[in-house]
């Protein structure tokens, strides 16, 4: 191109250059906007799900006499009403204290059951050939949705035959058996997605199939197995039908024990407002102390 044609070419406007878009510039302050209130829906509705706990909570801070005046919002605005009596008066209470031993001792158990025998059935499930494989598989998915009250009264008949009714082990039992099938279930689909080739070379160094388990498949499939041992443990912890009709009585766990303390007349916040959070301690240290063991390994297990 020549000099005078180059000295002829029009510069652009500057103005033209800067101008922002206007398009751009709308749609990306829209999405802000609905991303802005997404969260502040969320949190109202955080707020309103969380109410009926913090009222709870603040119940069981409040004396039978206050509770009988008004509700617990009462405490907002005069917080020397809280005390600790009535905790004071829940675990000075012998039969709260051996509840509370007697729900670990079905607990703990019930959850290495289910976690053991559900690690090895998920591995044999996702990793050794045998005839019959995947029809047995499909009858233990199928057991997910066999609802625990339609097993009660043959399964109290077989107790009661065997000696096992009203017992703590007979408590163990049917909390494993109905464990198990959501047990093998997770830990098969997550055994599953381990890499054939990591088990091949470690069969060629000469490991055997309860070596490889214990040496491979138990270190990576720990985040699934932690969070079966979370999930079983809350749902044993938390439980009281099956503690209702299979614990003992002389010795019931803690759904159980608060349960016997409603007092047949009479409002008796004051009891089950201290006994309901101080059965939810243990489940909640749990629970938030491997919480992200538990998502990983759920959504490892239940979506690959």
């Amino acid at each position: 191109m020549s000099a005078a044609a180059q000295a002829r070419r029009p510069e652009p406007r500057a103005g033209a250059r800067r101008a922002p878009r206007s398009g751009a510039g709308a749609g990306k302050l829209a999405a802000g906007a609905a991303a802005g209130a997404v969260r502040v829906f969320l949190v109202l509705a955080a707020l309103f799900w969380l109410m009926p706990t913090l009222g709870l909570l603040i119940s069981s801070f409040l004396s039978p006499t206050d509770l009988n005046k008004g509700g617990w919002w009462q405490a907002l605005t005069a917080p020397a009403r809280l005390t600790a009596d009535n905790y004071e008066r829940l675990l000075a209470n012998d039969t709260i204290t051996h509840a509370l031993l007697s729900t670990v001792a079905i607990a703990v158990p019930a959850t290495l059951l289910v976690v053991a025998l559900g690690s090895f059935a998920g591995y044999a499930f996702a990793w050794l050939e045998f005839p019959g494989r995947d029809w047995l598989f499909l009858v233990v998915v199928g057991l997910l949705v066999v609802p625990v009250q339609v097993a009660l009264i043959p399964v109290s008949e077989l107790f009661g035959a065997i000696g096992l009714f009203e017992t703590t082990a007979g408590v163990v039992l049917f909390h494993t058996a109905f464990g198990l099938p959501f047990a093998v279930f997770l830990l098969r689909n997550f055994f599953a997605e381990i890499p054939r080739e990591l088990l091949e070379a470690a069969r060629l160094d000469g490991a055997g199939e309860l070596r490889l388990f214990a040496r491979v498949v138990l270190p990576l499939g720990g985040p699934a197995i932690a969070s079966l041992g979370i999930f079983q443990f809350l749902w044993v912890w938390n439980d009281m039908l099956v503690a209702l009709v299979f614990a003992d009585s002389a010795n019931p766990p803690i759904t159980v024990a608060l349960q016997q303390q409603v007092r047949q007349f009479g409002n008796n916040i004051d009891v089950l407002a201290p006994g309901a959070f101080l059965s939810m301690i243990v489940p909640l240290v749990v629970f938030f102390a491997f919480q992200r063991q538990f998502v990983t390994g759920v959504m490892a297990g239940a979506v690959k």
